[in-house]
């Protein structure tokens, strides 16, 4: 298995829109409407030029499995807020959401040296809270009906890593990547 995560290019809109809008990914965005193409046009065109926000596709030997991003790129105050998804059911429980992990952790605090590096998951989200936290990053928050999804509130974990804990953390976790087969 080969994971790469590479820039995200023009050509990548069509297959966005329509992974933003499968029920396994939907399910765990903020948003519960359908996307139009609009609305995803608009949103598409911001990235582009925007310094605060880093996009890339997720490839699983050379086919497209799902995004990675950066958000709210602050250099002044060292931080960043991300997120990522599977769109591929298949891909999901092979390590590809681990690697993609240490490959956004090393270039936060790596290339970026960046301090902090923050993320919100919805509380039902149970295996992505508890996957962050196997790499380091711990709970500051759980905001209270903070999402209005299905009619109703849904609690959200508020998760966060500083780069003195990815650096603890760092052997054991690409230890962990290295036994499952991957190279890092």
């Amino acid at each position: 298995m080969t994971v790469r995560l590479r820039d995200l290019t023009p050509g990548d809109s069509d297959r966005l829109l329509a992974w933003r809008n499968l029920p396994e990914v939907a399910r765990w965005m903020y948003s519960d409407h359908e996307i139009s193409r609009a609305e995803h046009d608009r949103w598409f065109a911001g990235i582009a030029g925007d310094a605060t926000r880093k996009y890339w596709i997720i490839e699983l030997d050379g086919e497209p499995v799902g995004l990675a991003n950066l958000a709210d790129i602050s250099t002044a105050h060292r931080k960043a807020a991300w997120a990522y998804y599977l769109a591929s059911p298949a891909v999901r429980g092979k390590g590809v959401g681990a690697f993609v992990e240490v490959f956004v952790l090393d270039h936060v605090f790596g290339d970026l040296k960046l301090n902090k590096l923050c993320c919100e998951v919805l509380l039902e989200n149970e295996g992505v809270w508890k996957m962050h936290e196997s790499f380091g990053f711990q709970r500051e928050a759980l905001y209270r009906d903070h999402v209005w999804k299905g009619g109703r509130g849904h609690d959200v974990v508020g998760l966060a890593i500083l780069a003195a804990d990815w650096a603890k953390a760092r052997e054991a976790s690409v230890k962990r990547l290295r036994a499952r087969g991957f190279v890092i």
